[in-house]
Protein backbone atom coordinates (compact mmCIF):
# COMPACT_ATOMS: atom_id res chain seq x y z
CA UNK A 1 0.00 0.00 0.00
CA UNK A 2 1.32 3.75 -1.25
CA UNK A 3 -0.60 6.01 0.92
CA UNK A 4 -3.06 4.85 3.72
CA UNK A 5 -4.42 8.84 2.90
CA UNK A 6 -3.92 11.73 0.33
CA UNK A 7 -1.53 14.82 1.45
CA UNK A 8 -5.16 16.86 2.02
CA UNK A 9 -6.85 14.68 4.01
CA UNK A 10 -5.74 14.65 7.27
CA UNK A 11 -7.25 17.07 10.42
CA UNK A 12 -6.60 16.98 13.99
CA UNK A 13 -8.47 14.54 14.59
CA UNK A 14 -6.36 11.73 13.15
CA UNK A 15 -3.81 12.41 15.68
CA UNK A 16 -1.57 10.07 16.82
CA UNK A 17 -2.79 7.66 14.44
CA UNK A 18 0.03 6.08 12.04
CA UNK A 19 -0.38 6.68 8.21
CA UNK A 20 1.42 6.44 4.87
CA UNK A 21 1.25 8.64 2.63
CA UNK A 22 3.07 8.84 -0.98
CA UNK A 23 3.71 12.34 -3.16
CA UNK A 24 6.19 14.80 -4.64
CA UNK A 25 8.25 17.04 -2.37
CA UNK A 26 7.16 20.45 -3.09
CA UNK A 27 10.22 21.75 -0.68
CA UNK A 28 12.26 21.71 2.42
CA UNK A 29 13.83 23.57 5.35
CA UNK A 30 16.87 22.10 7.06
CA UNK A 31 17.40 24.31 10.13
CA UNK A 32 20.13 21.44 10.78
CA UNK A 33 18.86 19.33 14.41
CA UNK A 34 15.19 19.43 12.60
CA UNK A 35 14.04 19.00 8.83
CA UNK A 36 10.50 20.33 7.55
CA UNK A 37 9.57 18.87 4.01
CA UNK A 38 6.52 19.81 2.31
CA UNK A 39 4.82 16.61 0.76
CA UNK A 40 2.53 17.51 -2.16
CA UNK A 41 0.19 15.37 -4.60
CA UNK A 42 -3.08 16.07 -6.34
CA UNK A 43 -5.34 17.15 -2.96
CA UNK A 44 -2.87 19.04 -1.06
CA UNK A 45 -0.09 19.86 1.15
CA UNK A 46 1.12 17.93 4.05
CA UNK A 47 4.06 19.35 6.50
CA UNK A 48 6.69 15.91 7.56
CA UNK A 49 9.13 16.47 10.17
CA UNK A 50 12.59 14.65 11.30
CA UNK A 51 14.36 15.57 13.87
CA UNK A 52 17.53 15.07 15.55
CA UNK A 53 15.72 14.09 19.10
CA UNK A 54 13.11 11.44 17.35
CA UNK A 55 14.53 10.49 14.13
CA UNK A 56 17.29 7.96 13.40
CA UNK A 57 20.47 9.78 12.19
CA UNK A 58 20.45 7.65 8.32
CA UNK A 59 17.16 9.21 7.98
CA UNK A 60 18.05 12.29 8.92
CA UNK A 61 20.82 12.62 6.18
CA UNK A 62 18.57 10.45 3.95
CA UNK A 63 15.81 13.75 4.40
CA UNK A 64 18.93 16.23 3.86
CA UNK A 65 19.56 14.41 0.72
CA UNK A 66 15.92 15.32 -0.44
CA UNK A 67 15.29 17.47 -3.73
CA UNK A 68 12.47 19.18 -5.02
CA UNK A 69 9.70 17.17 -6.79
CA UNK A 70 11.47 13.70 -5.67
CA UNK A 71 8.81 11.37 -5.06
CA UNK A 72 8.62 9.60 -1.98
CA UNK A 73 6.76 7.81 0.50
CA UNK A 74 6.69 7.94 4.34
CA UNK A 75 5.37 6.67 7.10
CA UNK A 76 4.61 8.27 10.15
CA UNK A 77 2.51 9.47 13.06
CA UNK A 78 0.24 12.30 13.10
CA UNK A 79 0.96 14.93 15.40
CA UNK A 80 -0.10 18.72 16.56
CA UNK A 81 1.65 21.05 14.76
CA UNK A 82 3.48 23.85 16.95
CA UNK A 83 3.29 26.83 14.57
CA UNK A 84 0.13 26.47 12.68
CA UNK A 85 -0.73 27.70 9.27
CA UNK A 86 -3.71 28.71 8.85
CA UNK A 87 -3.76 28.65 4.70
CA UNK A 88 -3.41 24.71 4.36
CA UNK A 89 -6.31 22.85 5.14
CA UNK A 90 -3.86 20.67 6.82
CA UNK A 91 -2.24 23.02 8.51
CA UNK A 92 -2.92 22.01 12.46
CA UNK A 93 -1.24 19.13 11.88
CA UNK A 94 2.24 17.54 10.41
CA UNK A 95 3.47 13.98 10.22
CA UNK A 96 6.51 12.74 12.28
CA UNK A 97 8.27 10.22 9.52
CA UNK A 98 9.44 7.22 11.45
CA UNK A 99 9.75 5.60 7.79
CA UNK A 100 10.95 7.13 4.23
CA UNK A 101 11.51 5.77 1.23
CA UNK A 102 12.67 7.52 -1.94
CA UNK A 103 10.63 6.19 -4.95
CA UNK A 104 12.42 7.98 -7.52
CA UNK A 105 14.59 10.82 -7.83
CA UNK A 106 14.65 13.80 -9.88
CA UNK A 107 16.19 16.42 -11.80
CA UNK A 108 15.93 20.14 -10.89
CA UNK A 109 12.90 21.26 -12.56
CA UNK A 110 13.24 23.94 -15.39
CA UNK A 111 10.95 26.24 -13.54
CA UNK A 112 9.42 26.64 -10.06
CA UNK A 113 6.53 24.14 -9.39
CA UNK A 114 4.34 27.21 -7.88
CA UNK A 115 0.94 28.86 -8.25
CA UNK A 116 3.19 31.76 -9.15
CA UNK A 117 5.57 30.14 -11.96
CA UNK A 118 8.96 31.76 -13.47
CA UNK A 119 8.43 29.91 -16.46
CA UNK A 120 7.35 31.31 -19.34
CA UNK A 121 4.21 29.65 -21.44
CA UNK A 122 6.56 27.62 -24.15
CA UNK A 123 8.37 26.34 -21.70
CA UNK A 124 5.81 25.41 -19.61
CA UNK A 125 3.93 23.78 -22.49
CA UNK A 126 7.59 21.76 -23.22
CA UNK A 127 7.52 20.43 -20.04
CA UNK A 128 3.28 20.35 -19.50
CA UNK A 129 3.53 17.26 -17.52
CA UNK A 130 5.42 19.54 -14.68
CA UNK A 131 2.71 22.43 -15.12
CA UNK A 132 0.28 20.43 -14.39
CA UNK A 133 1.83 19.71 -11.10
CA UNK A 134 0.86 23.46 -10.61
CA UNK A 135 -2.43 24.20 -8.59
CA UNK A 136 -3.69 27.01 -11.58
CA UNK A 137 -3.45 24.48 -14.42
CA UNK A 138 -4.65 21.37 -11.94
CA UNK A 139 -7.40 23.28 -10.67
CA UNK A 140 -8.61 24.56 -13.65
CA UNK A 141 -8.41 20.52 -15.39
CA UNK A 142 -10.57 19.22 -12.53
CA UNK A 143 -12.98 22.13 -12.90
CA UNK A 144 -13.43 20.67 -16.41
CA UNK A 145 -14.25 17.43 -15.40
CA UNK A 146 -16.85 19.04 -13.22
CA UNK A 147 -18.68 20.95 -15.86
CA UNK A 148 -17.99 17.98 -18.24
CA UNK A 149 -20.30 16.02 -15.51
CA UNK A 150 -22.68 18.33 -14.96
CA UNK A 151 -23.36 18.63 -18.74
CA UNK A 152 -23.66 14.76 -19.10
CA UNK A 153 -25.74 14.58 -15.70
CA UNK A 154 -28.42 17.54 -17.25
CA UNK A 155 -28.51 16.50 -20.85
CA UNK A 156 -29.46 12.74 -19.59
CA UNK A 157 -31.86 13.61 -17.46
CA UNK A 158 -33.78 15.64 -20.68
CA UNK A 159 -33.72 12.13 -21.94
CA UNK A 160 -30.65 12.59 -24.50
CA UNK A 161 -28.69 9.20 -25.19
CA UNK A 162 -25.23 9.51 -25.59
CA UNK A 163 -23.57 8.11 -28.89
CA UNK A 164 -20.39 7.85 -30.60
CA UNK A 165 -20.06 8.67 -34.02
CA UNK A 166 -16.88 7.48 -36.57
CA UNK A 167 -13.80 9.91 -36.50
CA UNK A 168 -12.55 8.69 -39.84
CA UNK A 169 -15.08 10.01 -42.32
CA UNK A 170 -15.08 11.40 -46.27
CA UNK A 171 -13.57 15.10 -46.41
CA UNK A 172 -16.17 17.53 -47.63
CA UNK A 173 -15.43 20.80 -49.76
CA UNK A 174 -17.37 23.16 -46.93
CA UNK A 175 -16.14 24.54 -44.43
CA UNK A 176 -12.80 25.16 -42.97
CA UNK A 177 -9.71 22.98 -44.08
CA UNK A 178 -9.80 19.05 -42.95
CA UNK A 179 -7.05 17.52 -41.43
CA UNK A 180 -6.46 13.98 -44.04
CA UNK A 181 -5.59 10.54 -43.25
CA UNK A 182 -4.00 8.68 -45.98
CA UNK A 183 -5.38 5.30 -46.46
CA UNK A 184 -3.67 2.31 -46.85
CA UNK A 185 -5.40 -0.04 -47.91
CA UNK A 186 -6.93 2.13 -50.75
CA UNK A 187 -4.21 3.48 -52.52
CA UNK A 188 -4.91 7.29 -53.28
CA UNK A 189 -7.33 7.71 -51.09
CA UNK A 190 -8.40 9.27 -48.10
CA UNK A 191 -9.91 9.69 -45.17
CA UNK A 192 -10.74 13.19 -42.75
CA UNK A 193 -11.21 13.81 -39.19
CA UNK A 194 -14.64 15.71 -38.79
CA UNK A 195 -14.70 19.24 -38.49
CA UNK A 196 -18.19 17.98 -36.62
CA UNK A 197 -20.30 15.04 -36.28
CA UNK A 198 -22.99 16.85 -38.51
CA UNK A 199 -23.91 14.36 -41.05
CA UNK A 200 -24.04 11.80 -38.39
CA UNK A 201 -26.04 12.85 -35.72
CA UNK A 202 -28.63 13.71 -38.73
CA UNK A 203 -29.11 10.69 -39.55
CA UNK A 204 -29.58 9.39 -36.10
CA UNK A 205 -32.52 11.70 -36.00
CA UNK A 206 -33.11 9.49 -39.36
CA UNK A 207 -32.46 6.70 -37.34
CA UNK A 208 -34.88 7.57 -34.35
CA UNK A 209 -33.06 8.34 -31.91
CA UNK A 210 -35.19 11.81 -31.09
CA UNK A 211 -32.25 13.08 -28.40
CA UNK A 212 -28.46 12.41 -29.01
CA UNK A 213 -25.44 14.03 -27.65
CA UNK A 214 -21.56 13.25 -27.84
CA UNK A 215 -19.17 15.17 -25.94
CA UNK A 216 -16.47 14.85 -29.65
CA UNK A 217 -13.27 16.10 -30.61
CA UNK A 218 -13.26 17.72 -33.36
CA UNK A 219 -10.39 18.71 -36.12
CA UNK A 220 -10.06 21.88 -38.44
CA UNK A 221 -6.80 22.94 -39.68
CA UNK A 222 -7.35 26.90 -39.54
CA UNK A 223 -5.21 29.51 -38.29
CA UNK A 224 -4.91 29.48 -34.78
CA UNK A 225 -5.93 32.04 -32.05
CA UNK A 226 -5.69 32.13 -28.08
CA UNK A 227 -9.14 30.87 -28.49
CA UNK A 228 -8.56 28.57 -31.26
CA UNK A 229 -7.09 24.76 -31.02
CA UNK A 230 -6.49 22.40 -34.11
CA UNK A 231 -8.31 20.01 -32.41
CA UNK A 232 -11.00 20.68 -30.19
CA UNK A 233 -13.98 19.63 -28.11
CA UNK A 234 -18.04 19.74 -28.62
CA UNK A 235 -21.04 19.17 -26.48
CA UNK A 236 -22.62 17.85 -29.91
CA UNK A 237 -26.11 17.96 -29.60
CA UNK A 238 -29.25 16.90 -32.14
CA UNK A 239 -33.61 16.56 -31.25
CA UNK A 240 -35.85 15.57 -33.63
CA UNK A 241 -39.63 16.79 -33.92
CA UNK A 242 -38.30 19.78 -32.64
CA UNK A 243 -38.75 23.64 -33.36
CA UNK A 244 -36.61 26.63 -32.97
CA UNK A 245 -38.25 27.64 -29.44
CA UNK A 246 -37.88 24.27 -28.18
CA UNK A 247 -34.14 23.58 -29.09
CA UNK A 248 -33.45 27.65 -27.18
CA UNK A 249 -35.47 26.42 -24.01
CA UNK A 250 -33.09 22.76 -23.64
CA UNK A 251 -30.09 24.82 -24.02
CA UNK A 252 -30.91 28.02 -22.12
CA UNK A 253 -31.76 25.03 -18.95
CA UNK A 254 -28.43 23.56 -19.25
CA UNK A 255 -26.70 27.20 -19.25
CA UNK A 256 -28.35 27.61 -16.41
CA UNK A 257 -28.18 24.38 -14.59
CA UNK A 258 -24.07 25.02 -14.91
CA UNK A 259 -23.58 28.33 -13.56
CA UNK A 260 -25.73 27.54 -10.63
CA UNK A 261 -24.15 24.30 -10.23
CA UNK A 262 -20.55 25.35 -10.59
CA UNK A 263 -21.05 29.01 -9.55
CA UNK A 264 -24.32 28.71 -7.21
CA UNK A 265 -25.79 31.49 -9.17
CA UNK A 266 -29.38 31.85 -10.68
CA UNK A 267 -29.24 33.96 -14.25
CA UNK A 268 -32.78 34.36 -15.04
CA UNK A 269 -32.52 36.22 -18.85
CA UNK A 270 -31.78 34.93 -21.82
CA UNK A 271 -32.15 38.09 -24.21
CA UNK A 272 -32.81 37.39 -27.70
CA UNK A 273 -31.44 39.23 -30.06
CA UNK A 274 -31.63 39.30 -34.16
CA UNK A 275 -28.23 39.09 -36.16
CA UNK A 276 -28.85 42.41 -37.79
CA UNK A 277 -29.79 44.39 -34.68
CA UNK A 278 -25.93 42.71 -32.75
CA UNK A 279 -24.36 44.40 -35.76
CA UNK A 280 -25.86 47.33 -35.92
CA UNK A 281 -25.92 48.28 -32.31
CA UNK A 282 -22.24 46.45 -30.82
CA UNK A 283 -20.65 45.98 -34.18
CA UNK A 284 -20.67 42.32 -34.75
CA UNK A 285 -22.44 38.90 -33.48
CA UNK A 286 -21.28 38.07 -30.10
CA UNK A 287 -21.53 41.21 -27.93
CA UNK A 288 -20.92 41.54 -24.74
CA UNK A 289 -24.05 42.60 -22.80
CA UNK A 290 -22.87 43.13 -19.17
CA UNK A 291 -22.36 46.50 -19.80
CA UNK A 292 -23.55 49.22 -22.03
CA UNK A 293 -21.99 51.17 -24.47
CA UNK A 294 -24.16 51.06 -27.66
CA UNK A 295 -23.62 52.20 -30.98
CA UNK A 296 -25.49 55.25 -31.40
CA UNK A 297 -25.78 56.29 -35.59
CA UNK A 298 -24.63 59.95 -35.85
CA UNK A 299 -25.05 60.03 -39.53
CA UNK A 300 -27.80 62.64 -39.41
CA UNK A 301 -26.58 64.84 -36.84
CA UNK A 302 -23.11 65.10 -38.37
CA UNK A 303 -23.15 64.99 -41.98
CA UNK A 304 -24.52 68.95 -42.16
CA UNK A 305 -22.06 70.95 -41.93
CA UNK A 306 -18.37 71.99 -43.26
CA UNK A 307 -16.31 68.85 -41.89
CA UNK A 308 -15.31 67.00 -44.83
CA UNK A 309 -14.21 63.53 -42.94
CA UNK A 310 -18.12 62.69 -41.52
CA UNK A 311 -19.64 64.06 -44.66
CA UNK A 312 -17.80 61.49 -46.85
CA UNK A 313 -18.32 58.85 -44.82
CA UNK A 314 -20.81 56.12 -45.32
CA UNK A 315 -21.09 55.54 -41.88
CA UNK A 316 -20.85 57.92 -38.58
CA UNK A 317 -20.93 56.06 -35.54
CA UNK A 318 -20.65 56.55 -31.73
CA UNK A 319 -20.33 55.06 -27.86
CA UNK A 320 -20.76 56.87 -24.78
CA UNK A 321 -17.95 55.83 -22.68
CA UNK A 322 -19.26 56.05 -18.84
CA UNK A 323 -17.26 58.54 -16.63
CA UNK A 324 -15.00 58.90 -19.61
CA UNK A 325 -14.57 62.59 -19.08
CA UNK A 326 -11.69 62.08 -16.62
CA UNK A 327 -9.50 60.91 -19.12
CA UNK A 328 -6.65 62.69 -19.80
CA UNK A 329 -5.11 64.05 -22.82
CA UNK A 330 -2.20 61.35 -22.53
CA UNK A 331 -4.78 58.31 -22.21
CA UNK A 332 -6.74 59.82 -25.06
CA UNK A 333 -3.78 60.14 -27.22
CA UNK A 334 -3.07 56.68 -26.33
CA UNK A 335 -6.90 55.40 -27.23
CA UNK A 336 -6.34 57.18 -31.01
CA UNK A 337 -2.90 54.92 -31.11
CA UNK A 338 -4.60 52.10 -29.91
CA UNK A 339 -7.04 52.38 -32.59
CA UNK A 340 -4.21 52.76 -35.08
CA UNK A 341 -2.90 49.62 -34.88
CA UNK A 342 -2.50 47.29 -37.75
CA UNK A 343 -4.90 45.03 -36.22
CA UNK A 344 -8.06 47.92 -36.02
CA UNK A 345 -6.86 50.04 -38.66
CA UNK A 346 -8.52 53.49 -38.08
CA UNK A 347 -7.55 56.26 -38.92
CA UNK A 348 -8.51 58.18 -36.24
CA UNK A 349 -10.72 59.21 -33.77
CA UNK A 350 -13.33 62.51 -32.96
CA UNK A 351 -14.07 62.69 -29.36
CA UNK A 352 -16.65 65.26 -27.08
CA UNK A 353 -16.08 65.72 -23.44
CA UNK A 354 -19.93 65.58 -21.43
CA UNK A 355 -18.71 68.48 -18.74
CA UNK A 356 -20.57 68.11 -15.79
CA UNK A 357 -22.17 71.69 -15.66
CA UNK A 358 -24.15 70.38 -19.36
CA UNK A 359 -21.30 71.88 -21.52
CA UNK A 360 -19.69 70.40 -24.00
CA UNK A 361 -15.90 69.94 -24.99
CA UNK A 362 -14.74 68.60 -28.79
CA UNK A 363 -11.75 67.85 -30.78
CA UNK A 364 -14.32 70.05 -33.55
CA UNK A 365 -15.62 72.34 -31.65
CA UNK A 366 -14.50 74.63 -35.15
CA UNK A 367 -17.09 72.79 -37.14
CA UNK A 368 -20.01 71.74 -34.32
CA UNK A 369 -21.67 73.71 -31.70
CA UNK A 370 -23.03 72.84 -28.08
CA UNK A 371 -26.28 71.91 -29.64
CA UNK A 372 -24.74 69.53 -32.22
CA UNK A 373 -22.26 68.10 -29.36
CA UNK A 374 -25.91 67.56 -27.19
CA UNK A 375 -27.31 65.59 -30.13
CA UNK A 376 -24.39 63.70 -30.00
CA UNK A 377 -24.83 62.43 -26.38
CA UNK A 378 -28.44 62.40 -27.24
CA UNK A 379 -27.71 60.29 -29.30
CA UNK A 380 -25.32 57.97 -27.87
CA UNK A 381 -26.84 57.68 -24.31
CA UNK A 382 -24.01 60.15 -22.64
CA UNK A 383 -24.44 61.84 -19.50
CA UNK A 384 -23.16 64.36 -17.33
CA UNK A 385 -19.47 63.22 -17.28
CA UNK A 386 -19.21 60.94 -20.21
CA UNK A 387 -16.94 60.71 -22.93
CA UNK A 388 -17.86 60.40 -26.30
CA UNK A 389 -15.88 58.48 -28.99
CA UNK A 390 -16.64 58.90 -32.76
CA UNK A 391 -15.67 57.07 -35.64
CA UNK A 392 -16.61 57.05 -39.38
CA UNK A 393 -16.07 55.50 -42.62
CA UNK A 394 -17.15 52.84 -44.75
CA UNK A 395 -20.57 50.34 -42.34
CA UNK A 396 -18.50 47.38 -42.27
CA UNK A 397 -14.81 48.54 -41.54
CA UNK A 398 -16.08 51.59 -38.82
CA UNK A 399 -18.36 48.81 -36.81
CA UNK A 400 -15.34 46.71 -36.46
CA UNK A 401 -12.93 48.99 -35.24
CA UNK A 402 -15.79 50.61 -32.68
CA UNK A 403 -16.88 47.24 -31.54
CA UNK A 404 -12.59 46.50 -30.83
CA UNK A 405 -12.39 50.01 -29.13
CA UNK A 406 -15.65 49.12 -27.11
CA UNK A 407 -14.40 45.97 -25.59
CA UNK A 408 -10.77 47.33 -25.20
CA UNK A 409 -12.29 50.45 -23.07
CA UNK A 410 -14.24 47.73 -21.02
CA UNK A 411 -11.70 46.06 -20.45
CA UNK A 412 -9.68 49.01 -19.47
CA UNK A 413 -12.53 50.19 -17.10
CA UNK A 414 -12.92 47.05 -15.22
CA UNK A 415 -17.01 46.50 -16.82
CA UNK A 416 -16.40 42.83 -17.44
CA UNK A 417 -16.31 41.34 -14.53
CA UNK A 418 -15.92 37.41 -14.98
CA UNK A 419 -18.02 36.34 -12.03
CA UNK A 420 -20.95 37.83 -14.18
CA UNK A 421 -22.69 35.95 -16.56
CA UNK A 422 -25.05 37.52 -19.23
CA UNK A 423 -26.18 35.11 -21.93
CA UNK A 424 -27.67 35.93 -24.75
CA UNK A 425 -29.15 34.59 -28.10
CA UNK A 426 -28.73 35.92 -31.15
CA UNK A 427 -30.64 34.56 -34.18
CA UNK A 428 -31.82 35.27 -37.58
CA UNK A 429 -28.06 35.24 -39.58
CA UNK A 430 -28.11 35.56 -42.73
CA UNK A 431 -28.31 31.87 -44.59
CA UNK A 432 -25.46 33.12 -47.43
CA UNK A 433 -22.68 34.98 -47.76
CA UNK A 434 -21.13 36.22 -51.02
CA UNK A 435 -17.62 34.97 -51.39
CA UNK A 436 -15.79 37.72 -54.04
CA UNK A 437 -12.95 35.65 -54.34
CA UNK A 438 -14.73 33.02 -55.84
CA UNK A 439 -18.02 34.59 -57.19
CA UNK A 440 -20.35 32.29 -55.58
CA UNK A 441 -22.45 31.94 -52.39
CA UNK A 442 -21.51 30.03 -49.21
CA UNK A 443 -23.38 28.31 -46.44
CA UNK A 444 -23.17 31.02 -43.30
CA UNK A 445 -22.85 27.98 -40.86
CA UNK A 446 -23.40 25.39 -43.10
CA UNK A 447 -24.92 23.12 -46.13
CA UNK A 448 -27.73 21.93 -44.02
CA UNK A 449 -29.33 24.81 -42.15
CA UNK A 450 -32.54 25.32 -42.86
CA UNK A 451 -33.92 28.77 -43.84
CA UNK A 452 -36.72 30.60 -42.44
CA UNK A 453 -39.74 28.83 -43.58
CA UNK A 454 -41.63 31.85 -45.19
CA UNK A 455 -38.34 33.07 -46.81
CA UNK A 456 -37.68 29.65 -49.19
CA UNK A 457 -39.12 31.25 -51.58
CA UNK A 458 -36.38 33.85 -51.75
CA UNK A 459 -33.65 31.90 -52.96
CA UNK A 460 -34.60 32.15 -56.08
CA UNK A 461 -34.75 35.58 -56.25
CA UNK A 462 -32.97 37.16 -53.50
CA UNK A 463 -30.51 34.75 -52.12
CA UNK A 464 -28.71 37.12 -50.16
CA UNK A 465 -31.07 38.28 -48.15
CA UNK A 466 -32.47 35.10 -47.10
CA UNK A 467 -32.22 34.71 -43.09
CA UNK A 468 -31.41 31.09 -41.59
CA UNK A 469 -33.07 29.60 -39.22
CA UNK A 470 -29.78 29.69 -36.98
CA UNK A 471 -29.35 30.28 -33.21
CA UNK A 472 -25.62 31.27 -31.29
CA UNK A 473 -25.61 31.33 -28.10
CA UNK A 474 -23.35 34.24 -26.28
CA UNK A 475 -22.01 34.44 -22.93
CA UNK A 476 -19.89 37.11 -21.91
CA UNK A 477 -19.19 38.55 -25.09
CA UNK A 478 -18.08 34.56 -26.78
CA UNK A 479 -20.04 32.30 -28.49
CA UNK A 480 -20.30 29.44 -26.80
CA UNK A 481 -22.40 27.68 -28.99
CA UNK A 482 -24.26 27.50 -32.21
CA UNK A 483 -27.18 25.65 -33.68
CA UNK A 484 -29.60 25.71 -36.42
CA UNK A 485 -33.16 23.74 -37.49
CA UNK A 486 -31.94 21.68 -40.52
CA UNK A 487 -33.35 20.93 -43.70
CA UNK A 488 -34.53 17.51 -43.88
CA UNK A 489 -36.12 17.06 -47.13
CA UNK A 490 -34.41 16.47 -49.89
CA UNK A 491 -36.21 18.55 -52.71
CA UNK A 492 -34.96 21.96 -50.28
CA UNK A 493 -31.58 20.37 -49.88
CA UNK A 494 -31.26 20.05 -53.73
CA UNK A 495 -32.22 23.68 -53.55
CA UNK A 496 -30.01 24.43 -51.51
CA UNK A 497 -27.09 22.43 -52.81
CA UNK A 498 -28.10 24.07 -56.16
CA UNK A 499 -27.10 27.69 -54.41
CA UNK A 500 -23.90 26.62 -53.22
CA UNK A 501 -22.56 26.14 -56.48
CA UNK A 502 -22.81 21.98 -56.45
CA UNK A 503 -23.97 20.33 -59.41
CA UNK A 504 -26.17 17.41 -59.22
CA UNK A 505 -23.57 15.10 -59.40
CA UNK A 506 -21.14 16.66 -57.41
CA UNK A 507 -23.99 17.09 -54.97
CA UNK A 508 -24.67 13.07 -55.03
CA UNK A 509 -20.87 12.10 -54.83
CA UNK A 510 -20.36 14.72 -51.59
CA UNK A 511 -23.61 14.00 -49.64
CA UNK A 512 -25.72 10.94 -51.55
CA UNK A 513 -25.53 9.23 -48.48
CA UNK A 514 -28.05 11.68 -46.52
CA UNK A 515 -30.38 12.47 -49.53
CA UNK A 516 -31.04 8.87 -50.11
CA UNK A 517 -31.68 9.01 -46.40
CA UNK A 518 -34.01 11.87 -46.23
CA UNK A 519 -36.01 9.45 -48.78
CA UNK A 520 -36.66 6.99 -45.73
CA UNK A 521 -38.83 9.63 -43.33
CA UNK A 522 -36.76 12.02 -42.02
CA UNK A 523 -38.39 14.05 -39.32
CA UNK A 524 -37.81 17.64 -38.89
CA UNK A 525 -34.61 18.31 -36.38
CA UNK A 526 -32.25 20.36 -35.39
CA UNK A 527 -29.64 20.74 -32.92
CA UNK A 528 -26.97 22.83 -31.75
CA UNK A 529 -22.86 22.73 -30.44
CA UNK A 530 -21.15 24.08 -27.42
CA UNK A 531 -17.61 24.78 -27.62
CA UNK A 532 -16.67 22.88 -24.30
CA UNK A 533 -13.31 24.08 -24.00
CA UNK A 534 -14.94 27.74 -24.37
CA UNK A 535 -17.19 27.03 -22.67
CA UNK A 536 -15.45 25.86 -19.29
CA UNK A 537 -13.04 28.47 -19.68
CA UNK A 538 -15.55 31.13 -19.41
CA UNK A 539 -17.17 29.66 -16.06
CA UNK A 540 -13.75 29.47 -15.36
CA UNK A 541 -13.32 33.47 -15.41
CA UNK A 542 -10.96 33.58 -18.54
CA UNK A 543 -11.28 33.71 -22.18
CA UNK A 544 -8.09 31.72 -22.94
CA UNK A 545 -8.77 28.06 -23.98
CA UNK A 546 -5.21 26.42 -23.81
CA UNK A 547 -5.27 26.72 -19.49
CA UNK A 548 -8.13 24.40 -19.15
CA UNK A 549 -6.70 21.94 -21.76
CA UNK A 550 -4.27 19.03 -20.49
CA UNK A 551 -2.01 19.17 -23.24
CA UNK A 552 -2.68 22.12 -26.26
CA UNK A 553 -0.90 23.01 -28.81
CA UNK A 554 0.99 26.55 -29.79
CA UNK A 555 0.04 28.82 -31.93
CA UNK A 556 1.72 27.44 -34.44
CA UNK A 557 -0.50 23.78 -34.22
CA UNK A 558 2.58 22.41 -32.89
CA UNK A 559 2.63 20.37 -29.50
CA UNK A 560 6.32 21.64 -28.58
CA UNK A 561 6.43 18.60 -25.70
CA UNK A 562 6.06 15.79 -28.35
CA UNK A 563 7.13 17.43 -31.31
CA UNK A 564 4.36 17.21 -33.45
CA UNK A 565 3.67 17.29 -35.92
CA UNK A 566 7.05 15.71 -37.52
CA UNK A 567 8.50 13.61 -40.11
CA UNK A 568 7.25 10.09 -41.01
CA UNK A 569 9.98 7.16 -42.09
CA UNK A 570 10.41 6.02 -46.17
CA UNK A 571 8.82 2.89 -45.17
CA UNK A 572 5.70 4.05 -43.69
CA UNK A 573 5.49 6.67 -46.92
CA UNK A 574 5.21 3.93 -49.29
CA UNK A 575 2.77 1.87 -47.55
CA UNK A 576 0.53 4.58 -47.43
CA UNK A 577 1.61 5.38 -51.23
CA UNK A 578 2.31 9.00 -50.42
CA UNK A 579 5.97 8.07 -52.04
CA UNK A 580 6.82 6.55 -55.53
CA UNK A 581 9.70 4.28 -54.09
CA UNK A 582 12.50 3.94 -51.56
CA UNK A 583 16.31 5.50 -51.98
Amino acid sequence: MYRSHHCGQLRTSHINEEVTLSGWVQKSRDKGFVIWVDLRDRYGITQLIFDAERTPEAMMTMAKSLGREFVIQVTGTVIERASKNPNLETGDIEILVSKLTVLNDAKVPPFTIEDQTDGGEELRMKYRYLDIRRNPVKDNLIFRHKVTQEVRSYLSSQEFIEVETPYLIKSTPEGARDFVVPSRMNEGQFYALPQSPQTFKQLLMVGGMDKYFQIVKCFRDEDLRADRQPEFTQIDCEMAFVDQEDILNIFEGLTRHLIKSVHGKDVDSFPRMTYDEAMETYGNDKPDIRFGMKFGDLNAVTQHKDFGVFNAAELVIGIAVPGGNSFTRKEIDGIINWLKRPQIGALGMIYSRCNDDGTYKSSVDKFYDQDDLGKWAEVTGAQAGDFVCVLSGPTDKVRAQLSALRMELAERLGLRNPKEFAPLWVTDFPLLEWDEDSKRFHAMHHPFTAPKPDQIALLDTDPGAVKANAYDLVLNGNEIGGGSIRIHDKATQALMFDHLGFTPEEAKEQFGFLMNAFEYGAPPHGGLAFGLDRLVAILGGQETIRDFIAFPKNNSGRDVMIDAPSPIDDTQLNELHLKVDLK
